[in-house]
């Protein structure tokens, strides 16, 4: 998750997120769809966000479906750990999601 002020990355500190760069504190029960998940074999509660497009990165990539330039990106190791990630993107404008390996 990212600092809705500076956009740098939020690191867990006693219960919250915080910010190391403009120093903000985020109670996580004020972020949009977090979903908790416990397991069995878990003893930590791990948050799970799921569909925070707006929290990820965007690049000028061309979408093959509607030939949009812009698009939210992430990356996946989809292979064994000796070869380079996949890089996922999302249409800003449509939605279609592809991947480059």
């Amino acid at each position: 998750m990212f600092c809705p002020k500076c956009k740098s990355l939020l690191f867990p500190e006693e219960g919250k997120l915080r910010c190391r760069r403009c120093d903000t504190l985020i109670n996580p029960d004020e972020i949009q769809k977090v979903e908790s998940i416990t397991t069995e074999s878990a003893e930590k509660e791990t948050v799970v966000v799921e569909d925070q497009y707006d929290l990820l990165p965007k690049t000028k990539v061309m979408c093959p479906k509607c030939d949009h330039n812009e698009a939210y990106w992430i990356l996946r190791q989809t292979r064994a750990a000796d070869e380079p990630e996949t890089r996922i993107y999302t249409c800003t404008k449509c939605g279609h999601k592809w991947r480059e390996f």
